[in-house]
């Protein structure tokens, strides 16, 4: 709104605080129809019924939810949500979620969803894709998690991987930084330790205010944000979204955030490419399917210094990408900017990779050693200037990352 209203925006603020009062919210908060396909252990994969007017179209893409965060990130309200765009193009869309978590899951740890939860997750959406390979796409700790069972397991049937927002080195993340000195103090014998220990998990407060605190001045400045945008529904229903998200988190298990906490916060497991888990070495240059990393231009959680760091990790990958994209941690996920920009790069890259014949590991080494030495033809591109990868300059402009609903 301007600071001298005009009549139409007196008139459209009037009608959204009236909508507001009198229904709840302007925002359309209807979930995408889907249906339970597999379930386990912090498991349930979900098949999104496919839409009555779009053609289907390429490969099945899964959505991978981190830890802590609820399943609806990927599906935040109508008109941004990620899971509505895929489904009304046409593409064949699943999503794995965890479920609760209560005290007898404090002993679960990462491996758990490294081992057992993505690999089976990745193979059911597949075996009910037709036994196409899948896109998958993690956001935030779910990219970390697809890395690691990508790189653990080679031969599952993935297409490609996108990880959105996965910071692998935390010594870059601002609001850690100043911190991992003073943690090192207690010797693993701190506040944070003996509170995850007693109680089995990391509880929901400490998680909400953990995802808060990276956006501290939007938090402040919110009150502010709302007046000066009472005429815009958009706006005013993208932070009822966001504010029902933030409001849904639920708690790690005990044994989980105790692993994210000694083994990436305090130690910075995965800066050198590699971490142990579950008894054996997993190595990020071990994954061969192409690789697809963004990162928010004002992403406090996972800053874009943080998560370009996995790039040198990825020699094994047939093509690792890097794109910066608008907004902040959840933002550049399901922020209203994410419309014309990450979806439109996660579009081009799962257009380019579907239908590409997924090689086993073995078989590709052996054709290597058979096969002479020759030039390789180059891969047809998209003819647009504009196409991921033809463009490296390309990046998306933050001016309006500012916004509490961006």
């Amino acid at each position: 709104m301007d600071l001298i209203p005009k009549p139409d925006q007196v008139v459209s603020a009037a009608s959204n605080v009236a909508h507001q009062l009198f229904y709840g919210g302007l925002a359309d908060l209807r979930p995408m129809a889907r249906t339970l396909v597999d379930e386990g252990p912090q498991r349930q994969v979900y098949h999104y019924r496919p839409s009555a007017t779009a053609r289907p179209q390429g490969d099945p893409v899964l959505l991978v939810t981190p830890l802590a965060a609820p399943a609806i990130c990927f599906d935040l309200r109508r008109g941004c949500s990620l899971v509505e765009h895929l489904v009304e193009q046409g593409r064949p869309t699943y999503l794995v979620e965890y479920g609760g978590v209560a005290f007898r899951d404090r002993n679960l740890g990462m491996e758990h969803w490294v081992d057992e939860v993505l690999p089976r997750a990745i193979e059911e959406a597949s075996a009910h894709a037709g036994g196409r390979p899948v896109h998958v796409v993690g956001w935030s700790l779910g990219g970390i998690f697809a890395l690691l069972a990508a790189a653990d397991r080679p031969d599952l049937p993935i297409a490609s991987l996108s990880a959105v927002g996965s910071p692998t080195d935390v010594s870059l993340v601002p609001l850690v930084a100043p911190l991992r000195p003073l943690l090192e103090l207690t010797g693993g014998r701190g506040l944070v330790t003996r509170t995850y220990r007693a109680v089995g998990a990391a509880p929901v407060p400490l998680v909400r205010w953990a995802f808060q605190l990276s956006s501290f001045q939007k938090l402040v400045t919110k009150p502010l944000a709302v007046a000066t945008h009472l005429d815009d529904a958009d706006f005013l229903a993208q932070l009822e979204a966001v504010d029902r998200f933030t409001d849904q988190m639920s708690a790690y298990p005990g044994r989980s955030f105790g692993q994210l906490y000694h083994r990436f916060i305090k130690g910075n497991a995965l800066v050198g490419g590699s971490m142990e888990l579950g008894g054996r070495t997993i190595s990020l240059s071990a994954i061969t399917a192409p690789v697809l990393v963004l990162a928010g231009a004002t992403d406090g959680i996972a800053p874009v210094a943080a998560v370009r760091a996995v790039l040198p990790h990825l020699s094994g990958s047939r093509e690792p990408r890097f794109e910066i994209v608008p907004g902040g941690h959840l933002g550049m996920l399901t922020g209203r900017a994410a419309r014309t920009s990450t979806w439109a790069v996660l579009d081009e890259w799962v257009d380019e990779w579907s239908g590409a014949a997924v090689v086993p590991p073995r078989k590709r080494a052996a054709a290597r050693k058979k096969a002479p030495a020759k030039k390789a033809a180059p891969r047809k591109k998209a003819a647009s200037k504009e196409a991921i990868g033809a463009n490296p300059t390309r990046r998306y402009g933050s001016g309006g990352s500012r916004a509490l609903s961006r």
